[in-house]
């Protein structure tokens, strides 16, 4: 005689998309159930297979047909700033240069000013706002870096705030230690003793404080070289944190293998990496994370190498990159549109960047995709099918969203 199971809700008449390798493209089920039993997916698999249970004592929903789909996972944010550089994108489209705006106080060091005079209040309900927005789509997971402090003071104020929005906001947030972005102004033409700054005292610094998730370099000529990114990265290990980079936005400088070396979670933006590159993130499991908004935003011609990172079965990461200079896109429906239309990605690809690759991004082995074991974190959507979160934008198609086992209002 079978056992009855029991279960906190179950989920009918819906078609999943489970975002694994069954076979299926999208890992799909049609005519699934999926069931619910303390936060995390207890079960998922055809209806007719449905194990016994008390259906009169079990909360049941009627997808109507729809499709469930793992929760959204935006994977590479800089979130929580304060200040606008619309001004920028004004001077820009009238004619000024990088130069000119630079010289005009604009530029990182604007928003650096900006957030460093910010308040924890003023940071707070910025982020919280733009939490909101990603919410209504259907983000289950964010992750927020910092490096727009510069100073430690600043840098764990960005984080402190990150980890207050996790403590008060149905989105989980993984926060990421940023201090190597820029140059701030009071290291002007010494870039190693701001790495021995960042290195020495803020890295260790926050860390004691469990602010830091992970470590992130920006690993460019105008950032901070292979040597400095290698220093840090050192520290990370020493400490037991993973590690991701910027690398190959502007130039092949080598930062993608580095991160590789180092088995680290990802190199992102990625667009002039090689293919010894891709051969280093390949043997180590590093993701490639595309960002599409910045790319479009820049109005950017060199394209990342999606046929290498196919080739070589690098798993492909999409997300915002939202940040007030480069990608001010709070949108990652939008980025599944442009990882497509820009880079020529199949939907199915783009979806698995903002799912399944994109918790890899992470280090998350429990979410990105419908299965036993992992976070009830899902939305339903009232589509035909999952090609069409990819296909449109502009239109929310999201009518309900379940963050660990327990429905939340998208409409905050």
């Amino acid at each position: 005689m079978s056992t009855i199971q029991q279960f906190d809700a179950i989920w009918h008449n819906v078609h999943l998309a489970t975002m694994t390798n069954n076979g299926q493209p999208y890992g799909a089920i049609r005519d699934g159930a999926l069931a619910v039993k303390d936060g995390l997916i207890a079960w998922c698999g055809p209806k007719a297979e449905l194990p016994p249970c008390d259906l009169l004592a079990t909360p049941l929903f009627d997808g109507q047909g729809q499709w469930l789909i793992p929760g959204l996972i935006d994977c590479h944010t800089h979130l929580v700033y304060a200040g606008s550089r619309a001004n920028e994108f004004e001077m820009r489209l009238n004619g000024a240069s990088y130069q000119d705006i630079a010289a005009a106080g604009g530029g990182i060091k604007s928003t650096v000013a900006a957030t460093r005079a910010a308040s924890h209040e003023e940071l707070f309900v910025l982020g919280k706002d733009r939490l909101n927005a990603l919410l209504s789509q259907g983000v289950t997971t964010v992750e927020i870096k910092s490096g727009y402090g510069l100073n430690l003071e600043t840098e764990q104020k960005i984080l402190e705030v990150a980890k207050i929005l996790d403590e008060n906001h149905p989105i989980q947030i993984e926060k990421t230690f940023l201090g190597a972005h820029a140059l701030p102004a009071e290291f002007a033409n010494d870039s190693e003793g701001y790495i021995d700054l960042v290195v020495d005292t803020m890295l260790p610094a926050l860390h004691a404080q469990g602010l830091v998730d992970a470590v992130d370099v920006f690993c460019e000529g105008i950032g901070f070289s292979v040597a400095q990114s290698r220093r840090l990265f050192e520290k990370a290990r020493a400490l037991g944190l993973p590690v991701k980079a910027h690398a190959e936005q502007l130039s092949a400088l080598g930062g993608a293998s580095l991160v590789a070396e180092f088995g680290g979670l990802s190199a992102d933006h990625i667009e002039y990496l090689t293919e010894t590159d891709v051969q280093a993130m390949a043997k180590a499991g590093t993701v490639a994370v595309l960002l599409p908004g910045a790319y479009y935003f820049l109005r950017e011609t060199k394209m990342p190498p999606i046929d290498l990172l196919r080739q070589y079965q690098v798993p492909i990461a999409v997300s915002t990159d939202l940040n007030p200079g480069t990608s001010p896109l709070c949108n990652l429906p939008l980025m599944l549109n442009m990882a497509c239309t820009l880079f020529r990605l199949t939907p199915e690809e783009a979806l698995q960047g903002v799912t399944i690759n994109a918790a890899k991004a992470l280090g998350k082995t429990d979410r990105g995709s419908l299965q036993a074991g992992h976070r009830a974190d899902f939305g339903l959507y009232a589509i035909s099918q999952p090609a069409e979160l990819c296909y449109q934008f502009g239109v929310s198609q999201l009518k309900q969203l379940i963050i660990n086992g327990k429905e939340v209002n998208v409409r905050r």
